[in-house]
């Protein structure tokens, strides 16, 4: 019988996936829990495995083809007969020539979507596919539940009926006719790339002419991988819908990086792993947000969210681009502990073998952009978090200690934050708290 696989959902963030890369090709055998489907999100690339054993009967969804959670990307045969619900009494509404595999009603979810959801979804979809019957019974029986989703699918330019609450805030904070937006969703769903690909463009009555010679010898155009326009779509949102604002402070660390610098061979000789400034930086920014909550937080248009738990993402450059993973409660891990996550989730990102978990739940982000030689930044806020902090370089600088001149070890922390959430005293009072607990760190604290 022929099952319909559909996109898992993965997080309430998470609303679409672009199909990267099939592992299985129509005709394959496949086992259940094989890979199936490399699916490509804003947050992390997976795998996605089968749901059940089977022949691989067709692909729905094509590579680079982007569409929502929950849509059905392939249909595999598992061989247990055919189905018996096309055997009964039709309805008027079954009797139209509807392809097989959207009559499947008792396909298995790939995610935490029940069975309900998936016969929804096939409904709608049949009712894209499906041409309008030619005739109307003269004595149409009542049709069930399942049938009323079945009515016609809204003509082209109506689609601001099917979209997604994300997309509809989206549309209307930029008081946008959702009407003029080309949608290359599911059944031509709106998504919010389409949108925010509308927000970039110029108006049609004014098409930017190209250059002559643009596309010659001068110029060498890279094609878009899926994580690059992800993260670029990224980017966009953040700064499309948070207010940013920015502040820095220096930080006299010479008491800490005489410590780092004197447990460092032994630590690395006894944990396996690098003892750097991140982890005492995690650390310190850790215990300021239980101080300041409002930092560890996101706006929700009519409230702010508070967020219990603190597990801060740290930026990584992976090489197919930037990857955000997240230590989960990291005020609990003590430095040495910190050290390790740090190591463990830098390593699987490099290597493109992070989990879903992995990346999920974040709260607030510290990267580290001093390893790269930066004395400022002024990072993009990971959406919908409320603020992000960098750690710069650490160099020694001549600095003024009681009217005299003194070299010291100093490091820039920059923070930008949603103004939407926080005012610049609250801004203020956080990096100050980062920054005592940074100077405090000498000889005398605890790694461990």
């Amino acid at each position: 019988m022929a099952q319909l696989i559909e996109l898992p959902h993965v997080g309430e963030s998470v609303v679409e996936g672009t199909i990267g890369k099939w592992l299985k090709q129509p005709g394959d055998r496949v086992e259940r829990y094989d890979p199936l489907v490399e699916v490509i999100t804003d947050k992390v690339t997976m795998e996605v495995p089968s749901p059940v054993t089977g022949e691989l009967l067709r692909i729905i969804a094509q590579e680079g083809e982007t569409v929502p959670m929950g849509a059905p990307i392939a249909e595999v045969d598992d061989g247990g007969g055919p189905a018996t619900a096309p055997e009964q009494s039709p309805t008027p509404a079954a009797a139209s020539p509807t392809p097989t595999s959207y009559l499947i009603t008792d396909a298995r979810p790939v995610g935490p979507t029940g069975g309900s959801a998936l016969e929804a979804l096939a409904a709608e979809e049949a009712a894209q596919v499906a041409p309008a019957p030619t005739a109307t019974p003269a004595a149409p029986r009542p049709a069930p539940a399942a049938a009323v989703a079945e009515t016609p699918a809204p003509p082209a330019g109506s689609g601001a009926n099917r979209l997604s609450p994300a997309v509809r805030r989206l549309a209307q904070e930029h008081n946008l006719d959702i009407n003029l937006i080309a949608g290359t969703g599911l059944g031509g769903r709106v998504t919010r790339n389409d949108v925010l690909r509308y927000l970039e463009s110029p108006p049609a009555s004014a098409p930017v002419a190209e250059p002559a010679g643009a596309a010659g010898a001068d110029e060498e155009r890279v094609p878009l991988t899926p994580v690059r326009r992800m993260i670029a779509d990224a980017m966009v949102r953040s700064v499309s819908l948070i207010p940013h604002a920015w502040s820095m402070v220096e930080v006299d660390i010479t008491g800490l990086a005489g410590l780092r610098n004197r447990e460092r061979d032994r630590f690395r000789q006894r944990e396996g792993v690098n003892l750097t400034y991140l982890p005492f930086a995690i650390k310190a920014v850790a215990s300021a947000l239980k101080e300041n909550p409002t930092l560890n937080a996101s706006w929700g248009e009519d409230h702010i969210a508070l967020k219990r738990r603190i597990n801060l993402g740290i930026a990584v450059a992976a090489p197919a681009g930037l990857v955000v993973p997240v230590i989960h409660d990291a005020d609990r891990l003590s430095i040495a502990g910190l050290a390790h996550a740090i190591a463990d989730r830098s390593g699987r990102a490099r290597a493109g073998s992070l989990r879903l978990e992995d990346v999920q739940g974040g709260t607030f982000t510290v990267n580290n952009t001093g390893a790269l030689g930066s004395i400022l930044g002024g990072p993009i806020i990971n959406h919908p978090q409320a603020g992000i902090l960098t750690t710069e370089a650490v160099q020694q600088r001549p600095v003024v200690i009681n009217d005299a001149i003194a070299i010291r070890w100093m490091m820039n922390v920059c923070l930008s934050f949603d103004h939407r959430i926080n005012d610049g005293a609250a801004a203020g009072a956080f990096l100050q708290a980062v920054k005592s607990r940074l100077e405090a760190m000498d000889d005398d604290t605890p790694i461990y």
